[in-house]
């Protein structure tokens, strides 16, 4: 089975904006970030909200998203964010992205507006009606916008069937999670999206796969396959330190700024740059922790052997 056929599931790493030191995109860092998430055993790759998708111009959205699919598609999936704060921007973005080759569409609400129910369920059919891939109902609330009802999600899997999955990030997490499999008969794909914090929990309650960010994929690799081979002493060995690092990321912007150092260290990025403005900045204390935590993680996996390489650690 070529990758290209395979389900939709398992570790769906989405990947950071590479930037220069001018905020321009660094697409051939880009190309070699989306390679080594394959090299290390990711199963596909995503373009999100730590994908600083927000903060692209149209055109940006659809170059990245083009150089996404270009380079990932040969070697598994490539789900693409069409969210927008309009339908017009969603359809379009998601014609644009079944164009380049996506396996999938994602798609926050719009965040500038409280939508009522009636509103957000239109919102999704035309984003469906405007694309044959599936689409990922991304309840963002945990970072932008408002809750998403369990009933609206739940509908929009009834009218439309296994094109729809979910990606529910609203706390409580794990509860909504099985409220969400309750309502569509255990029917619907969904995937976990809490960086790996609820990764544990939310496999014993049924999802298809998680989608953490890049800097980590050879640890979230391992701890899925981990889970997966019911090797629950070494799942919870990788997930204690996994969980003390994204305790240290409590906002969209934090996600942004560790693991871009993360993915320095790693030298994979050669900068940090994020596109300001950003709300968050790391300290010498924080990054004291993050380093002494990536290097306790990597002690863990070390011994079970890679898929493929990792680059070298960089002292910072």
């Amino acid at each position: 089975m070529s990758a290209q056929d395979r389900p939709i599931r398992g570790v769906l790493s989405v990947f950071q904006t590479p930037f220069h030191e001018d905020e321009s995109i660094d697409f051939s860092t880009l190309m070699r970030e989306i390679e080594w998430l394959f090299d290390n055993g990711a199963d596909g790759i995503v373009m999100a909200m730590v994908s600083e998708t927000l903060r692209l111009s149209g055109d940006e959205r659809k170059e990245v998203a083009e150089a996404a699919c270009i380079v990932g598609r040969p070697r598994g999936h490539v789900v693409i964010s069409v969210g927008a704060e309009s339908s017009r921007v969603a359809e379009a973005l998601a014609q644009h992205a079944e164009l380049a080759g996506a396996s999938a569409v994602m798609a926050i609400p719009p965040v500038s507006v409280a939508v009522p129910d009636d509103a957000l369920r239109t919102y999704y059919e035309r984003i469906l009606q405007a694309t044959a891939l599936p689409v990922i109902v991304q309840d963002a609330s945990g970072y932008v916008g408002r809750l998403m009802s369990i009933t609206l999600q739940a509908d929009l899997f009834n009218r439309f069937g296994q094109r729809v999955m979910f990606k529910p990030e609203a706390a409580p997490i794990g509860p909504r999670l099985s409220a969400l499999r309750t309502a569509t008969n255990g029917q619907a794909a969904i995937f976990e999206g809490s960086g790996g914090i609820a990764l544990v929990e939310s496999y014993r309650r049924g999802i298809w796969g998680t989608m953490p960010g890049a800097d980590l994929v050879d640890v979230i690799v391992a701890l899925w396959r981990a889970l997966e081979a019911g090797n629950d002493v070494l799942a919870h060995r990788i997930h204690a330190p996994l969980a003390a690092m994204i305790s240290l990321q409590p906002s969209l912007d934090a996600f942004l700024a560790v693991e871009k150092h993360i993915l320095c260290r790693r030298g994979i990025f050669p900068n940090t740059t994020v596109r300001s403005p950003a709300g968050f900045a790391l300290d010498p204390v924080t990054i004291r922790e993050v380093n002494r935590l990536l290097d306790e993680l990597l002690e863990v996996i070390n011994p079970l052997g890679k898929n493929g390489t990792s680059a070298p650690i960089q002292s910072l």
